[in-house]
């Protein structure tokens, strides 16, 4: 289904779009695209498509590498449910996680995050009776922040001229929450300090915590959950398994292996991609998904980076943070195991979520400022029919790039001993993690392996093995510059860099590109089906 780019398949003269990477906001892009008619082609450089939602398998495990859960899918109106169905023509399938999605662990207290706006609130105030006022105002500053993103977004896509026109009108309301840091903005409405590391509990999900975060980065993800979690039925290798036909469709391809070298660009006008064989591939317009950092500093010639002074623009952002994943398979189904939906987030007792972060990075043995731990073989329906009598876990923490910074430049699956044990000893303490919270797992691990910043850095491209793309302060918004449009003609940008963190701002980036490369309001031809 999935042709690769080593068995040679048949390649076109020309394509209408060309998109480097295939990462959910190129897929995204590139099955809108397809809709309209365009032959497309996405280059991969990874061995298998999908950037952060491909899976891979090991001794007979089957692990997903970026999906750990998705909201608003159980809402068939929600802007993100439709999407999904328009660019999967409906056959990606989504099973609800249930009553309770997140579970926040603070020493030996536990907050649930329940499903319903309503139960949300009021199972808030059965853990915070006294602080029912301060819930209530949150609870609407969390919805009045999120009105103001459709324009925020919208001036994205329009044309240079109007965009700029528009600018300020469209953009005033957004910068009133945008500019604010979470902790500002929850320490006003509130000083009671548990409170706030419990409403700021799902961070992780952005990167930053509250006194460095944007409230409205805050406010996106904590909305986008009101109504629950879901997981994609068959894993989420079942995104780009619905979006390759769609593009295949009109004519367009999925290659693997293919790994790009250079844009190629006359007269600023963008035409085609050489490849690292020496291939070269052409086309009307080019769209890298690869993250702005990589896309300048690798993708476009020099003369271009310094005519236009992108290197200036790359320092006015800043990369988020990195992480390691440990992958663990356990003999036993999800079951058997007693293996719950519901996520973990764990936390220290003392301190904030803040001070938290800062005594880990000075001590790297300090106690974990954030552990998360999903259960994916429990959110699939579709799990034990693939893999019986199997279960997995995947439990990540921060861990920064500077720890495995010694190992750059060392390959994959062939680094020292000293870089071995340094994984062991952050994968006991992860496990050690797991069996306080699942005692009833132990002794059933059958593999476990951990993935280091340089294992993103390898496979993803990400310089500091950065999970996020850029990171999401007040600052990050104020980047003009973070849009689908580039200095260079036919050439556009997409991925989580210009909307915001994860699988749902990815997959809105690819509509927003394709509206800016085509002219057309694709968010209200989907919204009208």
């Amino acid at each position: 289904m999935i042709q690769t780019y080593k068995r040679k398949p048949e390649l076109h003269d020309h394509y209408h779009t060309i998109l480097i990477g295939s990462g959910m906001g190129c897929l995204s892009a590139a099955a809108i695209l397809a809709k309209e008619g365009h032959k497309v082609l996405v280059l991969e450089q990874h061995y298998t498509p999908g950037g952060f939602t491909h899976v891979f398998k090991r001794k007979g495990f089957e692990w997903d590498v970026g999906i750990h859960y998705i909201g608003d899918m159980q809402r068939p109106k929600s802007a993100m449910k439709k999407l999904f169905d328009y660019v999967t023509d409906g056959n990606l399938k989504w099973a609800d996680m249930g009553e309770v999605y997140d579970r926040i662990l603070i020493g030996d207290r536990t907050y649930d995050f329940v499903k319903g706006l309503n139960n949300f609130k009021q199972k808030l105030i059965q853990y915070f009776p006294e602080e029912e006022d301060a819930i209530k105002k949150y609870i609407d500053l969390v919805f009045a922040a999120n009105r103001t993103a459709g324009s925020y977004y919208m001036n994205k896509a329009l044309p240079s001229f109007l965009g700029k026109l528009l600018y300020r009108q469209m953009t005033r309301s957004f910068f009133k929450f945008s500019d604010q840091t979470t902790y500002e903005v929850l320490s006003s409405l509130t000083k009671n300090e548990e409170l706030i590391k419990v409403l700021c509990g799902q961070y992780g999900d952005y990167g930053l915590p509250p006194r460095q975060s944007s409230f409205f980065m805050h406010t996106t993800v904590v909305k986008h959950y009101f109504d629950g979690g879901s997981f994609p039925i068959g894993g989420s290798s079942r995104i780009v398994h619905t979006i390759d036909p769609v593009i295949e469709k009109a004519g367009g391809s999925i290659l693997i292996n293919a790994e790009v070298a250079e844009v190629l660009i006359k007269n600023n006008k963008a035409h085609g991609v050489k490849m690292k064989d020496g291939r070269v591939l052409y086309a009307s317009n080019i769209i890298s998904g690869a993250g702005i950092i990589n896309t300048y500093q690798k993708l476009l010639p020099e003369h271009i980076v310094k005519k236009f002074r992108l290197k200036k623009q790359l320092q006015q952002v800043n990369p988020s943070v990195a992480h390691a994943c440990l992958y663990i398979g356990l003999d036993g189904d999800p079951q058997q195991l007693k293996l719950p939906k519901t996520n973990l987030w764990i936390y220290p007792d003392q301190g904030d979520h803040d001070l938290c972060v800062e005594r880990y990075l000075n001590n790297l043995d300090e106690e974990f400022p954030v552990v998360y731990i999903s259960f994916p073989s429990s959110k699939d329906p579709d799990w034990s029919n693939r893999y019986p009598d199997k279960s997995t876990i995947d439990i990540i923490t921060l861990v920064p790039y500077e720890a495995f910074s010694q190992w750059e430049g060392t390959k994959w699956m062939k680094r020292d001993e000293q870089y071995e044990a340094l994984k062991e000893k952050i994968s006991l303490r992860l496990l050690d993690k797991l069996y306080e919270q699942m005692p009833q797992v132990k002794g059933k691990v059958l593999h476990y392996e951990l993935s280091s910043p340089l294992s993103t850095k390898h496979f993803m491209h990400y310089d500091q093995g950065e999970i996020y793309g850029l990171d999401h302060s007040p600052k990050r918004f104020r980047q003009k510059f973070l849009q689908p449009r580039t200095p260079v003609r036919n050439f556009y940008l997409t991925g989580q860099d210009i909307v915001t963190a994860g699988i749902g701002g990815a997959l809105f980036s690819g509509l927003i590109t394709a509206s800016a490369l085509t002219g057309k309001n694709f968010m209200k031809k989907i919204m009208r089906n």
